[in-house]
């Protein structure tokens, strides 16, 4: 075995104590948003882990010490086989009308021959329906015969949007009313229903109503067949969890064997080559804990799940010896490459890889999940199959389990070939962006390199911790800390083909869009703090639409698309003060950061543009969205107005740094005008209020902060002390309410607002409620930004990369000392 590779191994061990135990959920592999698997509990082995979606991508880890198997990892994914599949994983004939029927519509016996014959989905997505359904209702019957009647546990399989109420044989199953669900979701038919599924024909009915927006109807029916006997799978006994930036770290006891788990996904802000390959490290250290030797065996499984967008897609697999490594590789037979765009989608192209030292003797088998125990007994499969479901199977021999602990290692990863497209032209991910390169020979890369990228990791776990901790205190720290990973695998790191850098955003869980600019725009800090290229990164896609003249209006687009298809603006309308002043700020501040303007100068006629548009519309904005579009729209806001003013600030800044000194003083002297004017229209006494025309309103300002970290000093003292004192009179349990309409309120404006203080009392008492929020809340989900101040509940959004904003106070520290 390598000397790297045992050295990386020791590090493992000496790693420095537990820097966050509690999180909503837990990052194991986080590299893009298609690459990216949780854990949803905190004991690691008591659900099956997930995609940052909630899709079931499962790993699975068993210890075999004495005979007796313990699972320390994961948990079985659930075995689900078809009645009928959704029309999603297999279009199917279903008969509708969108005439109301007669009132026995869904019993088994009604005479349908009148209706329409369809294919399934039903929907008004041209890209993803098969029947498109435009109007306010629908009626659906889908008959079947099932090959067998021995069900043991039957479920509905459904997605709707809006109201829908479903039959089997006649008989209510589910119903929901002023609801949809965006995915699939399972729920158990009755007993008393199930067994009324005769042989010969059954009807599955359906209606549902589109109230607004999108339609969707589909629906299928899965059976759980009964558990296997002789299975005797131990639970292992997890003894802590610990959370660091680049690391989950769980400790467990099998029995009298323990376990130490390590997770390591190696996102290098100072490494791009490191950062961009997709390939993460799951690391076991085994020792006894009783004093006496035992025989032993690893076993590590990882579900082909990972390598589709819906279970019941057809998938191969195959082994093979590559670089003194044995791997498996796992993709769909179909490979549609960037076919499909949106938010709740998983990645269907590319390959998935398990890649282990053959030094360590591995044996690395091929089996339906159902069969994939039988790995730890025989060398079970071939060395390729074709099916759906599939377990790549490694296992690793021990020597005897003694107090003296024993390492192994495997490495998971994914090659997409092509990762997103860019104005029409397929790009390939960073590390391979000549095309010269192969997943192989980064596995290999990341096998050798293992010591000396596990003790950077390292490095960069006691940096990030130590930076937030000096910045914020220790509540504050380990914010920071849950939220690293989360912050960068949101995005995607690649080459444009003019050879600029990329990293472009997925809007999670809020629109799927790609490289939304009032998502970079609080996600910057935590890139302007450890590597401004990345920020340049998140920009120059945006420049690009406007200077390229794909994007003719005069201020910033909101958006290049919905991921992973960058091809021009796809949200519905525009955010113009909105987005010219988050463009012109944080170019600002990579002038900052790197103490020149010569980034800013590239795009000037640009930003001068903006900042002309600023000029005109910014101070005191008509009806329009924010990036608070999720409360609506808003005329005369005043934080926007606060956005406006500081981009003018930011303008006047770079003309100074670049040396024009008319531009400069224009613009400086017009944005303390406005500032001095604002402080007069949005004053409400104690306080600034939401809009200019309501003084009974208040808002967060947190736009105010790039004011204080760039020190532009346009705004007077007193409007950042004023609203401090109100803040901490409006706080709940959870944190502080977004604004005086609703209670819920974004974690990631908060951490700003508090930066607005200079007193660290202050700043802990706005933001250790946000820290409760993240160790109590009961949305067992990657943070979410958006929750409810009141109970901690997610409102929208998960996985997103806004919380590198949480990195705000660090910026301010390492810029002004």
């Amino acid at each position: 075995m390598k000397k790297s590779f045992l050295m990386g191994l020791v590090l493992l061990a000496t790693a420095a104590s537990a820097q966050v135990n509690k999180a909503p959920a837990y990052p194991l592999v986080t590299h893009d948003p298609y690459l990216s698997i949780w854990s949803f509990s905190d004991s690691i082995n008591n659900s099956t882990t997930r995609h940052w979606t909630g899709a079931d991508q499962s790993l699975v880890g068993l210890l075999k010490v004495d005979g007796k198997t313990y699972r320390f990892l994961g948990k079985e994914a659930k075995i689900l086989n078809p009645v009928f599949l959704s029309g999603s994983e297999q279009t199917y004939d279903a008969r509708y009308t969108e005439t109301e029927p007669a009132a026995n519509w869904m019993s088994p016996d009604f005479d349908d021959a009148g209706w329409k014959t369809g294919k399934t989905p039903f929907g008004n997505n041209a890209e993803q329906s098969r029947t498109q359904w435009t109007t306010n209702s629908l009626w659906f019957r889908k008959a079947f015969t099932p090959e067998k009647l021995d069900f043991n546990k039957l479920y509905l399989n459904l997605r709707h949007d809006d109201d829908v109420e479903v039959y089997l044989n006649g008989e209510k199953i589910y119903s929901c009313v002023d609801c949809r669900l965006r995915k699939y979701e399972n729920y158990s038919i009755d007993d008393a229903v199930k067994n009324k599924i005769k042989a010969g024909k059954n009807v599955l009915a359906m209606h549902c109503i589109n109230r607004r927006g999108g339609s969707w109807l589909d629906a299928g029916l899965l059976n759980e067949p009964a558990p296997r006997e002789g299975s005797n799978i131990l639970m292992a006994s997890q003894q802590s969890v610990e959370v660091k930036a680049t690391q989950t770290i769980y400790r467990l006891a099998c029995g009298p064997a323990d376990v130490t788990l390590t997770f390591t996904s190696p996102l290098l802000m100072n490494a791009l080559d490191v950062l961009s390959r997709p390939v993460s490290y799951v690391s076991f250290q085994v020792k006894s804990n009783d004093g006496k030797p035992h025989t032993g065996q690893l076993y590590f499984g990882a579900s082909t799940d990972l390598a589709v967008n819906q279970p019941g897609q057809q998938v191969k697999v195959e082994r093979y010896n590559s670089n003194n490594l044995s791997v498996l590789k796992a993709g769909t037979v179909e490979q549609p490459l960037l076919k499909k765009r949106g938010d709740d989608l998983r990645i269907d192209w590319g390959y998935m890889y398990v890649a282990v030292p053959q030094s360590a003797k591995p044996q690395q088998s091929i089996t339906t999940a159902e069969n994939a125990l039988t790995a730890l007994n025989t060398n079970a499969g071939g060395a390729t199959m074709e099916g759906k479901g599939l377990m790549l199977n490694t296992v690793l021999p021990l020597d005897q389990i003694t107090a003296k602990p024993q390492d192994r290692m495997v490495m998971i990863g994914y090659d997409d070939g092509y990762s997103v497209q860019f104005f029409s032209q397929n790009l390939r991910p960073w590390w391979n962006s000549a095309g010269t390169g192969s997943i192989e020979n980064e596995f290999n890369k990341a096998f050798t390199g293992y010591s000396s990228i596990l003790a950077q990791c390292e490095a960069a776990n006691q940096r990030i911790y130590n930076d937030a901790l000096q910045a914020g205190g220790a509540a504050y720290a380990k914010l920071c800390v849950l939220t690293y990973r989360q912050a960068i695998a949101a995005h995607k790191l690649v080459k444009s083909p003019e050879g600029e850098i990329l990293f472009l955003s997925k809007e999670n869980f809020s629109n799927g869009s790609i490289n939304t600019v009032d998502v970079t725009y609080p996600s910057a800090p935590l890139f302007l703090a450890y590597n401004p290229d990345l920020l340049k990164g998140m920009l120059n896609g945006i420049f690009y639409f406007s200077e390229s003249g794909k994007w003719p209006k005069p201020f910033a687009a909101h958006d290049l698309g919905t991921y992973p298809l960058a091809n021009g603006q796809t949200y519905r309308e525009d955010m113009p003060v909105e987005e010219c002043g988050n463009m012109i700020i944080l170019t600002a501040a990579i002038a900052r950061s790197e103490g020149n303007a010569q980034y800013a100068r590239k795009h000037w006629k640009t930003l001068s543009i903006w900042t002309n548009y600023l000029s005109k519309e910014g101070f005191d904005p008509a009806n329009q969205l924010c990036t608070d579009d999720f409360a609506g729209h808003l005329a005369r806001n005043a934080n926007l107005s606060v956005k406006a003013i500081v981009g003018i600030g930011c303008y006047a800044m770079m003309a100074k740094m670049l040396g024009e000194k008319d531009s400069a003083a224009k613009y400086e002297a017009m944005a303390k005008d406005m500032a001095n004017r604002w402080a007069v229209m949005a004053d409400a006494g104690d306080h600034y209020a939401l809009t200019f025309d309501n003084k009974d309103s208040w808002s967060q300002k947190y736009n105010l902060v790039w004011d204080k970290l760039l020190n532009l000093h346009l705004f007077p003292k007193q409007v950042y002390s004023k609203e401090i004192a109100y803040y901490l009179t409006k706080q709940n349990t959870y944190g502080l309410p977004l604004d005086s309409r609703k209670t819920y309120t974004k974690s990631d404006w908060i951490t700003w607002t508090a930066t607005l203080t200079d007193s660290p009392a202050e700043f802990k008492s706005i933001t250790d409620p946000v820290y409760k929020y993240s160790t109590e809340t009961s949305s067992r989900v990657p943070i979410s930004d958006w929750h409810e101040t009141t109970n901690g509940k997610q409102v929208g959004f998960q996985a997103r990369s806004v919380v590198g904003g949480y990195f705000i106070k660090v910026l301010d520290k390492k810029w002004n000392k």
